[in-house]
């Protein structure tokens, strides 16, 4: 087929592989997301990098819930923010569950409906790898928490040796095509500092039984100056 000036040709293709990776994102991703990030194993980093949280809370990438009983009893609410409906359905048991009120505060990270200062803290799970424009995720939640706030965060991210870097760069483009634009080369530690948060306690180390591109986590809470 000869394309038309205005590339309609292309058109017809184009549009069925949105379409295939919209139902992909909406309707398969969660589900995924929710087997590889549920695995037990991570119940123990969720509570550690909960653990200093207190009073009113914005958890960023909500997701289907599997914070839910991993927040310190000094939690007095919980704003979630999660875009995928399908996670959020899926979260609702859980949340039922709570003996902490949770809500669903909005759908992106990168434009918080909050006033300034509103919380007390804020927590990150497996997210931060993902968002789109992290900088700005992160300018958000320091313009929401209040001065001196916790952000609470266990992330995987760039590998502190040069081999698995190198495989990571490798992966990247994969990684991101199907894991919803994760990248696995994001320097966590270093994006906090940059945003205006002061990283106060700080564990970084290879997830046992995880291949090393994916495993190379960054666990801790950093304040908001």
């Amino acid at each position: 087929m000869v394309p038309e000036p205005n590339g309609r040709a292309a058109a017809g293709p184009a549009r069925r592989y949105r379409g295939v990776m919209g139902i992909y994102a909406d309707k398969v991703l969660p589900r995924l997301v929710e087997r590889t990030c549920g695995m037990p194993a991570l119940d123990e980093l969720r509570r550690r990098a909960a653990a200093p949280l207190s009073g009113a809370i914005v958890e960023v990438g909500f997701g289907s819930g599997l914070n839910v009983g991993c927040y310190p009893g000094a939690v007095t609410s919980v704003a979630a923010i999660e875009p995928a409906d399908l996670a959020w359905e899926r979260a609702q048991e859980r949340v039922s569950r709570s003996p902490i009120p949770i809500t669903r505060g909005g759908l992106d990270g990168q434009r918080l409906p909050f006033d300034g200062a509103a919380f007390d803290g804020a927590l990150s799970t497996f997210t931060l790898c993902t968002i789109p424009d992290l900088p700005a995720a992160l300018a958000e939640l320091a313009r929401v928490v209040r001065p001196g706030g916790l952000l609470g965060f266990a992330e995987h991210g760039l590998a502190p040796d040069r081999g698995v870097r190198r495989l990571q760069r490798l992966l990247d483009p994969v990684e991101r095509a199907v894991a919803g634009g994760c990248e696995l080369t994001r320097e966590i530690p270093a994006e906090l500092a940059a945003a205006g948060w002061e990283v106060e306690e700080l564990d970084r180390f290879y997830l046992p039984a995880t291949p090393k591109p994916w495993g190379a986590l960054s666990v801790g809470w950093a304040r908001r100056r």
